[in-house]
This record gives C-alpha cells, sequence and structure tokens, in this order.
C-alpha cells in the first residue's frame, strides 16, 4: 500500500479542570505516542498535536469549588497536565490551549463559513433560567432527583449514581446550582448543527468505507447512532465562558465545547506552524495526509460523527482512523475523579518518578504496562499486583536480564569488545535466532500499523525471552571452561555474544516507541548515537561494529518490593 505524504496525529484535549488520571493516559495518549514514535523513527513526516481543552461548564464549575475564577482554573491546570505528560514520555509536538487567542480566531471563523454557507440552522428553544442570577442555565448547573434511581442530587445531564443520561427535563423537581432556587423556563436562540442531513455521507464514509479497518467498538457506536436517527445538535450556548458567537445577534452566547474543543486541533497545527516555520494548511486540505484520531470511547460521537461532519462542511480532509480505547478500571473499580477512585499520573510521577535518581526508567514502566492490558477491544484492569508483576517477571526478568548478562559475559569473555562472527562453525541454532530477529521486526512493524500495540509489544518482550533461550542454550560460561583444550572454544563464544549484541541492538530499536527512556539507556550503554534508534536498521545483524568496545552494563529496570505495592492499594 503507498505511504501517505505526511500524518498528522491527534490525542483528545484533555479538559483543563483537574488532574487526569493513568486511565485517561492509556486511553488516548499513550498509544498516540506509541504511534507517532514508530512513525518518526520510520522517517515519515509526522505532527502530533494536543492542547488543554479549556472552554465549557466544567470550568466555572471547578472554580466555584475551588473558589477562584475560571480563568485560574485553566492557568493552574494547563502547565501541570503539559508537565505530567513530558514527565511520562508523551512527546507532543505541540501542546496548545483553546484559551489562546489563535484559537478563538480559528474557531470564529470555522463557525462563521459554516453560518455563511447556510450549513446551520437557527432554532428558538425554551431553556431553563435563573431569574435570581439572571442566568441560563447548562445542563450541569441544574440538579434535582432522578428518574431512573431517585437519586436526589443528579446533574440536568447524567446521574453520578446510576449513570443513565439525562436532559433538564427529565429531572424531578429541579433547582439551580447557582442560587438553590427553582429555575424557569425562557425562551432564547441557538445556533444548530443539522447532522440529520448528513446522515447518507456518514452511513457511506464510515460504515461502507471503513467496515474493514476502524475497531469493531468503534463501528458499533457509529451504526447504532445512524440507525437511531440523527438529531440537529446546539452548536452555541448561553454562557459567559468561552469562544464568542460571532454574529452581531449574539451577545452573552459562546460556542458550544463540544464544537470548539476538536476545533482546537487546527489551531494547534497553526501554532506548530508558526513555532516551526513550517505550512499548517497541507496537514488539514490536502488528501495526501492521513489525519488519525486517538480517543477513549466516551469521545467516539464527536470524533467519528460530528466533528466529520465539520470538517465535510468546511473542505477539511477527514480522519482515516480513529483508534478509540475503552474504560480501564482500577483494582475491580470504574476510575472515577468524582469519587476520588484513581490513580492520578501526578500521584504515580510523586511516588515513582521524582523520588529517585534514574526515574524516569520508572515512567517506562508505567508505560509498560499500561500498554500490556491496554483497553483496546474491551474494559481492562489496572491491578497494582499485575503492576508489579509485569515489571519484576518480565521487565526485570526477562529483558533486562538479557540485556544485562549479554553486557556482563561480553566484558569477562571478549575483553568487553563487539567479538566477530565466525561463519565457519555457525549452527542451526546461530541462523534459527538471527532469523527470528528478523521475523520479529516485520512482526511489530505490521501490528503497529494497524495500531495493535499490545501485540506488537508482546512480540519485543518474546524476542527478548529468544535471546535468554538461546543464551541458555549456549551456555559461553561453560564453554569457557574448555578453552584450553579446545581450538574452536572462542569462536563458538564469540558467534554466541555476537548474535545476543546484535539482539541488544534490535531490542532497543523495537522497544524505543514503548519505552523510549529505556532505548536511550542502550543506546548510552552500546556507545551509539540515537541515530541507530532508526526503523529501516530494525532485522539487521550490523548495528554493532565487530571490535567496538561497549560501555559497562547498568540495570535497566529494579525490582518492585511487595511493601511498595501495599503502600499504593492502601492509598487507595
Amino acid at each position: 500500500m503507498e505511504q501517505p505524504k505526511r500524518y498528522l496525529i491527534t490525542a483528545a484535549l484533555p479538559y483543563a479542570n483537574g488532574q487526569k488520571h493513568i486511565g485517561h493516559l492509556a486511553g488516548a495518549y499513550l498509544p498516540a505516542d506509541i504511534y507517532v514514535r514508530y512513525l518518526k523513527a520510520q522517517k515519515r513526516d509526522v505532527v502530533f498535536v494536543c492542547g488543554s481543552d479549556e472552554h465549557g461548564t466544567a470550568i466555572p464549575i471547578q472554580a466555584t469549588k475551588e473558589g477562584t475564577t475560571a480563568r485560574a482554573i485553566i492557568d493552574k491546570y494547563h502547565p501541570l497536565m503539559e508537565q505530567n505528560f513530558k514527565d511520562l514520555g508523551i512527546a507532543f509536538d505541540v501542546y496548545h490551549r483553546t484559551s489562546d487567542p489563535l484559537h478563538h480566531e480559528t474557531a470564529q471563523e470555522f463557525f462563521t463559513k459554516l453560518n455563511n454557507n447556510g450549513d446551520l440552522e437557527i432554532k428558538e428553544s425554551e431553556q431553563y433560567f435563573d431569574e435570581e442570577a439572571n442566568s441560563f442555565l447548562a445542563d450541569r448547573y441544574i440538579k434535582g432527583t432522578c428518574p431512573n434511581c431517585s437519586f436526589d442530587s443528579a446533574y440536568g445531564d447524567q446521574c453520578e449514581r446510576c449513570g443513565k443520561s439525562l436532559s433538564p427535563d427529565e429531572l424531578i423537581n429541579p433547582v439551580s446550582t447557582l442560587s438553590g432556587k427553582p429555575p424557569v423556563k425562557k425562551s432564547t436562540k441557538h445556533w444548530y448543527l443539522p447532522l440529520n442531513r448528513h446522515e447518507d455521507f456518514l452511513r457511506k464514509w464510515i460504515l461502507e468505507a471503513h467496515a474493514n479497518d476502524w475497531r469493531s467498538n468503534v463501528l458499533g457506536q457509529c451504526k447504532s447512532w445512524i440507525d437511531g436517527g440523527l438529531q440537529p445538535r446546539a452548536v452555541t450556548r448561553d454562557l459567559d465562558w468561552g469562544v464568542k458567537v460571532p454574529v452581531a445577534d449574539a451577545e452573552g452566547k459562546v460556542l458550544y465545547v463540544w464544537f470548539d474543543a476538536p476545533i482546537g486541533y487546527i489551531s494547534a497545527t497553526k501554532q506548530w506552524a508558526i513555532n516551526t516555520g513550517k505550512d499548517w494548511k497541507p496537514y488539514w486540505e490536502d488528501k495526501d495526509t492521513k489525519l488519525v484520531h486517538f480517543i477513549g470511547k466516551d469521545n467516539i460521537v464527536f470524533h467519528c460523527i460530528i466533528f466529520p461532519v465539520m470538517l465535510q462542511l468546511h473542505g477539511n480532509i477527514l480522519p482515516d482512523n480513529v483508534p478509540s480505547n475503552e474504560f480501564m478500571n482500577l483494582e475491580g473499580d470504574k476510575m472515577s475523579t468524582s469519587r476520588n477512585w484513581k490513580l492520578d499520573m501526578q500521584d504515580y510521577i510523586n511516588d515513582f518518578i521524582n523520588k529517585e535518581n534514574g526515574g524516569s526508567q520508572m515512567a517506562d514502566v508505567l508505560r509498560y504496562y499500561l500498554t500490556q492490558i491496554a483497553p483496546e477491544t474491551k474494559d481492562s484492569e489496572f491491578m497494582w499486583k499485575g503492576f508489579q508483576d509485569a515489571n519484576n517477571s518480565e521487565l526485570v526478568s526477562i529483558f533486562g536480564n538479557f540485556v544485562n548478562r549479554t553486557f556482563v559475559l561480553m566484558h569477562k569473555l571478549c575483553n568487553g569488545k563487539v567479538p566477530a562472527f565466525h561463519q565457519d562453525i555457525a549452527d542451526e541454532l546461530d541462523q534459527q535466532t538471527i532469523t527470528e530477529i528478523k521475523n520479529c521486526a516485520n512482526k511489530v512493524t505490521a501490528l503497529l500499523e494497524e495500531y495493535r500495540f499490545r501485540e506488537a509489544l508482546f512480540e519485543v518482550i518474546n524476542l527478548a525471552r529468544t535471546g535468554n533461550q538461546y543464551m541458555q542454550k549456549k551456555e559461553p560460561w561453560i564453554v569457557a571452561k574448555s578453552l584450553a583444550e579446545n581450538p574452536d572454544a572462542q569462536k563458538s563464544i564469540d558467534n554466541c555474544l555476537h548474535i545476543c549484541l546484535q539482539l541488544t541492538a534490535n531490542l532497543a530499536i523495537l522497544i524505543q516507541p514503548f519505552l523510549p527512556f529505556t532505548a536511550k539507556k542502550m543506546c548510552h550503554m552500546m556507545k551509539v548515537v540515537e541515530k541507530m534508534l532508526d526503523w529501516e536498521n530494525a532485522g539487521s545483524m550490523k548495528l554493532l561494529s565487530v571490535g567496538y568496545s561497549l560501555r559497562a552494563p547498568e540495570l535497566l529496570f529494579r525490582k518492585i518490593e511487595d511493601s511498595e505495592i501495599m503502600e499504593q492499594i492502601e492509598k487507595l
């Protein structure tokens, strides 16, 4: 299949109303980062954009909770999230924010074009209004009794107890959270995106054109939305926090956050172009660009139905794929910020990265475990014991152990230099291992191209397992005892360690998208520049030159003790 000319990769804009947990990391940001690192190792033209989503009612609600302003909330959480991502090795090309004037201009221009082209509808409707606060009420500013489970503090959009999606009209005895008084109904005018006009386009584009390459969970959700009949959806709201509606008679109205947030990908790309002196337009307008959105399942409708309709109307390219993950639970229960059942990225960073010298290795341990249990097709479970086991039984005992033994034996039996490979005594096991190295590179490539990150990671660890088995069968430490009487003994040792060292170099290339800090450390030990990690080198048996001296081994991972795990479980 012909390669696209360029790639634009987006990860869902996180809401700047609080800290983000590892469920968010596993859902959108880590898989996107793995894919981008792979593309960059392939030397493809790729831009990876993200940024903070800083509008919508969640921000002023959080401000009320913290007794401060909406601006103070976003200014507090935006840099915090940006730093969390850096600490965990998520390498965006730009991390923008939707409060930036560039985003406001971009979103307003987008709205204006659709409005001028007659792609939006204006409708009058009755909305809840708080007379005391003199304000229309967003769904989250209305509380009442849930008609489904009788919980008396359900919000106007969802009941936190039973999880049912609601509309404010369904609540029993609704009250405004601003004044505590029952609201009244008042007429107001809004702009709507008539999704019903675009059902045929969506059906052809999603259910026919992408029937074979999109994940089944994504296709299933899209199909049920389309089959249920699409309705016009408001793109404006009566609020004072957000992007102002750029129309003369729209005083007190802003763009609805679901409309303005995905446009944030475009404004972030513009910011990247300003930063680098490049042209942003081909990434959104040229059919030779492959656009991929990485999201969690709660974002499927926005990225597969609503935003594509907006892009189509605006004259932009459409996403080629939307690899959406399901949810990740924590120790048998759904992660929830409101119930404080979660593991925030910041807490993990504090406990495992900031406390340690060279703690970036622990960022890789989290990346490893989250990829291993990634909720690619169904909800998955983060268990602290599982985390410990993934580290101790796989990263330490298989991957780290193989690399360490290879370096220790090379220093002991080959004077710390890469030994030659003697073709005249090479046996079947040598050839078989060389073939497995090449096959692994091909398998990992194919799996990464299909967004099957969990399986790709398994193949890399399996290669380390192959290395351990090969070394056990060859036993160079036993062969060394017969050096005096066996003239071929040193050749046999050389061949074993030559293959193990080339396998190690291949492991560094293949593990780099998943564990970037580990790959960097391996390059340091091998005394090679990071250019060796270019993907075209994967599968090669000539990565380390014969006679080249290597540094002393350093442990790649440390064992995680039971006491550390008990401490984390008690914290919950």
